[in-house]
C-alpha cells in the first residue's frame, strides 16, 4: 500500500496535478481503480490542502452496475466524502440499456461500449461544471493507459495519443481537466491494494465489455507482458514521449463549441449530439 501511494504522490508532485485552491471530482464507479483513487487522494487534503468529493453515474446496466453504487457509498462514507448519484436516466432520458436496444432496432453498428464511453465521459465533464470541480480524477491505471496507446495507433488517432499523460497539455473553456494520477500504478497491484483494505474486488462484469477491442487488446497484452515483463510500462513510457514530442501540435490545435449544443468539441458536432441524432431523440441537460 505504501509502495502504491508513493507513486501516486510522486506522479502529482511531478506532474503538477492538484493545487491548494482545487476542489477535486473523483469519478468512482466502485471498482477497484476508483477505490483506490479515492483512498489514496483522500489523503491530499492534509497534504495539499484541496477539497475532494465523488460522483458516481449509474448508466443504467441492470445486475452490474447496483454493486458498484454499493461499493461506491461504503468506500465514500468510510472516507466521510461528500458523494453524489447520477444517471443516465437523469441526464439523457434514457438508460444504457435503453440506447442500445434503440441503436439495434435502427441497425446502427455502434457497440455498448462506445454510448457508454461517450455518455459518460460529457455527464462527467456537465457535472464537474454543475459541481464546481476545478479538476476531475479518474482511476485509470497503466494497464488502461498501455491499451489506450495501442487502440490510439489502430486508429491512427495522432491528435488523441498526443493528448495521453498524467494531465491534459492544455485547458480548454468549458472543459473541466481530467487527471489521472494512477496512471503509473499497474492493475495487479491496484488489486492488491484493494484486497488489502479490506474490500471485495467488483465481481460481475459489464455484459458489453466482451464486445469491445479493447477487451482483445488487454488480452493480447496480459499475454505478451507475461512473456515479457515490463511491456506495459514501456509502451507508457513510450506514450508519454510521443506526447511531448506532439505538445505543439495539440497546443495549436482548436477546440471550438458543438454547434448543437453549444459544449467545447474538436469536432463541429459533437459526439453525443451525433450519438443522439444517430438514434433520433433529443439530449437533455444535467
Amino acid at each position: 500500500m505504501r509502495s502504491v501511494e508513493r507513486t501516486v504522490f510522486k506522479t502529482i508532485k511531478r506532474e503538477r496535478l492538484f493545487t491548494p485552491d482545487d476542489r477535486i471530482m473523483i469519478a468512482l464507479s466502485g471498482g477497484k481503480d476508483s477505490v483506490v483513487l479515492a483512498h489514496v487522494l483522500s489523503k491530499i487534503e492534509k497534504r495539499y490542502g484541496a477539497k475532494l468529493f465523488a460522483v458516481t453515474i449509474d448508466e443504467g446496466v441492470r445486475g452490474y452496475r447496483e454493486e458498484g453504487i454499493r461499493i461506491a457509498k461504503d468506500v465514500t462514507n468510510k472516507l466521510e466524502l461528500e458523494h453524489f448519484i447520477f444517471t443516465f436516466k437523469e441526464a439523457y432520458g434514457y438508460s444504457l440499456e435503453e440506447i442500445y436496444g434503440m441503436a439495434r432496432s435502427k441497425g446502427i453498428p455502434l457497440l455498448g461500449c462506445s454510448f457508454c464511453g461517450i455518455l459518460r465521459r460529457r455527464l462527467l465533464n456537465d457535472l464537474a461544471l454543475k459541481l464546481g470541480a476545478t479538476k476531475v480524477a479518474t482511476g485509470h491505471n497503466l494497464d488502461d493507459e498501455a491499451q489506450t496507446f495501442l487502440i490510439n495507433v489502430f486508429r491512427g488517432d495522432i491528435e488523441r495519443i498526443g493528448r495521453a499523460g498524467a494531465r491534459p497539455l492544455v485547458v480548454r473553456d468549458g472543459f473541466i481537466p481530467r487527471v489521472k494520477p494512477l496512471r503509473y500504478i499497474p492493475e495487479k497491484e491496484i488489486a492488491v491494494y484493494v484486497y488489502a483494505k479490506g474490500y471485495n474486488l467488483y465481481q460481475n462484469e459489464c455484459p458489453y465489455v466482451r464486445a469491445s477491442l479493447r477487451d482483445e487488446i488487454r488480452d493480447l497484452l496480459n499475454r505478451l507482458d507475461a512473456d515479457h515483463p515490463g511491456t506495459k510500462h514501456s509502451i507508457v513510457n513510450v506514450s508519454d514521449a510521443l506526447s511531448k514530442f506532439l505538445e505543439e501540435k495539440i497546443v495549436a490545435s482548436k477546440m471550438e463549441s458543438c454547434t448543437l449544443c453549444g459544449s467545447p468539441s474538436s469536432r463541429k458536432i459533437c459526439r453525443t449530439c451525433e450519438v443522439f441524432s444517430l438514434l433520433g431523440i433529443r439530449k437533455t441537460s444535467v
